[in-house]
């Protein structure tokens, strides 16, 4: 078999087939990382630089509108009138909540999705490398705005039992920005989406089953609704213990699912087994203990590990955690990429 293209190997293993070798890419590498592996390097140069069979154009980062309220603070009020805080790390942290009252959503006006400079970053990466790498174009789940941006965690989750009617007003708000939103991307060449927003913590779901069927993956399938109606396939990404709601992520329709997250007792090979027929998993190697504080022997092993857990048929990628963020150390990185591409070639031989 000649060697695939990124393209072709993602293509390949949302469809639960086996590649030429396994795929990677990660939803987000640190400035920092990039910059010791590759001083300087933007990150789709460092993606061309690295091989990487993917590139992400996230919407936080080049497709929604920031305004400084508070420079010293580096406080910003995001397109959605929430107040987000930024550290060192690429994506900010919620603040404060845009949505007090009942009052307040009666005025409320949500961003315009149509607006071009969103695309903008995403035009010069199709240019670049449309046919060759798998672009993604992301999206953040209808819950995680809901309740980040507009409402606020706790008047979310409190909505949810003592007034079900403003969560479900929320989420179509959102729904219909990211609806208009994931058809400009896909009309722009995108081939692939990803959502991301967690489902879970560490312990289990945020929410019980049934106000995880109630809430938050109806939004889900509609989005993966209208991607498949334009024959996008998509990724779903949420940390956490999904065990208790796996079946329902699975029936939103969703190809596949990151990142099988091992630091909240999620099993890889566990995974395979139970769901390894149904949607393409990807993941997981340990992006603490192992990317951050292991040596490179020990990240070569952990590779090999999920490697021959899920690897064998197809359907897997081969990714960290969670994201390779600023804590990972560079040389870790490095050897796991060097680790996918000897273990994971077919016919695996572990």
């Amino acid at each position: 078999m000649n060697d695939l293209t990124g393209l072709e190997r993602v293509t390949r293993v949302l469809n639960l087939q086996q590649p030429d070798v396994i795929p990677h890419w990660e939803l987000g590498i640190a400035r920092n990382v990039k910059d010791a592996i590759v001083p300087g390097a933007s990150y789709a140069d460092f993606v061309e630089h690295m091989d990487i069979d993917a590139i992400v154009i996230f919407d936080k980062v080049g497709a929604w509108s920031y305004e400084t309220v508070d420079a010293h603070k580096k406080i910003s009020r995001d397109q959605w009138g929430a107040l987000v805080r930024f550290t060192s790390e690429a994506l900010g942290h919620p603040w404060e909540a845009a949505i007090k009252s009942e009052k307040d959503l009666e005025v409320y006006t949500a961003p315009d999705p149509d607006e071009q400079w969103r695309y903008k970053h995403l035009n010069r990466v199709v240019k670049r490398f449309k046919g060759q790498r798998a672009i993604f174009a992301h999206v953040t789940d209808v819950f995680d705005i809901a309740k980040e941006s507009l409402l606020g965690d706790e008047q979310y989750f409190e909505a949810m039992i003592n007034n079900p009617a403003i969560v479900d007003r929320v989420n179509e708000i959102v729904l219909d920005y990211n609806l208009r939103y994931i058809k400009n991307c896909i009309e722009m060449g995108a081939d692939f989406l990803l959502i991301t927003g967690d489902y879970a913590m560490t312990q289990g779901p945020f929410v019980s089953p049934k106000h995880t069927a109630r809430f938050l993956t109806p939004s889900l399938k509609k989005m993966v609704g209208l991607a498949h109606s334009l024959n996008v396939p998509v990724i779903k990404h949420t940390d956490g213990n999904i065990w208790k709601i796996f079946d329902l992520i699975i029936e939103t329709g969703i190809d596949g699912i990151h990142p099988i997250d091992p630091m909240a007792g999620m099993d890889l090979g566990e995974a395979k087994e139970k769901y390894g027929n149904k949607v393409c998993l990807m993941g997981n190697v340990n992006c603490g203990s192992t990317l951050s504080w292991g040596t490179v022997e020990e990240v070569r092993q952990e590779v090999k590990d999920c490697i021959r857990k899920a690897g064998y048929g197809g359907g897997y990628i081969c990714a960290s955690s969670n994201s390779i963020h600023s804590g990972v150390k560079p040389e870790n990185y490095v050897g796991m990429i060097k680790a996918i591409r000897e273990y994971g070639r077919y016919p695996l031989k572990l």
